[in-house]
């Protein structure tokens, strides 16, 4: 049960990264071409801002089948465990 809740939250997130790559890209692009440090803080504010799990580092690899995070393989999308 808990596994498949992991699974659906996991796609969430990969949804919302989707909708915010463009803005963050942009935000992330401005602050690092900004020079003065108030200008700098202030476009931080703004990628702070932003929701959490929009984030790329956020999500997890996770089996397709099992919802296991660990001893995934990229190729298959499987653990190795199956």
């Amino acid at each position: 049960m808990a596994k498949k809740s992991m699974i659906a939250l996991d796609v969430k997130r990969k949804k919302m990264v989707e909708r915010y790559a463009a803005k963050r890209a942009a935000l992330v692009e401005a602050f690092n071409a900004a020079k003065d440090p108030m200008e700098r803080l202030e476009i931080h504010r703004k990628i702070q801002g932003l929701p959490r799990n929009s984030a790329p580092i956020r999500v997890r690899n996770r089996c397709w089948a099992t919802g296991k995070p660990r001893g995934v393989y990229r190729d298959f999308g499987l653990c190795r465990n199956e």
